[in-house]
């Protein structure tokens, strides 16, 4: 497993390719990347902080569980910290695994959980202003508690 926090732009085809392997079927990424805007207003640029170790903490337990949840080979989580201008990569997510359904389900899961519980907080900085942003709602389907 790769689990980091990084300050400085996070290098995807290198974690990809690192992350491949000759039993997995299938690859499954998500690139989280700053948008130029945000609900009609135009961002330049996102300043993410973190408590750092209890990220890392959790981050590190979230691709235990989706390896033994998920039955999938192998994961890796990197999120950037600091400022980060439109189109840069803010967290990448590779998972590893023998089937394509294993491999989407706890891609889809892992961001969707990264997002909910990590101690990983992003400022919003608009042309008009700024704001905490407080992500988007979490999936009624996997949901915890719900159906997975």
């Amino acid at each position: 497993m790769r689990i980091e926090i990084v300050d400085a732009p996070i290098v995807a085809d290198e974690i990809v390719a690192a992350m491949k392997a000759g039993s997995d079927g299938a690859v499954c990424v998500f690139d989280g990347i700053v948008r130029d805007n945000t609900r009609g207003r135009k961002t330049l640029h996102l300043d993410y902080e973190a408590y750092r170790e209890m990220a890392l903490a959790q981050m590190n337990a979230l691709a235990v569980e989706a390896v033994e949840r998920f039955g999938v080979r192998d994961v890796a989580l990197v999120h950037r910290l600091g400022r980060l201008l439109v189109g840069e990569t803010s967290v990448l997510i590779v998972v590893a695994s023998a089937h394509r359904g294993a491999a989407f389900d706890a891609c889809r899961w892992l961001i969707d959980t990264l997002k909910k519980t990590v101690p990983i907080w992003k400022k919003e900085q608009f042309v008009d202003g700024a704001v905490w942003a407080d992500g988007e709602p979490f999936p009624e389907e996997i949901a915890p508690g719900g159906r997975v």
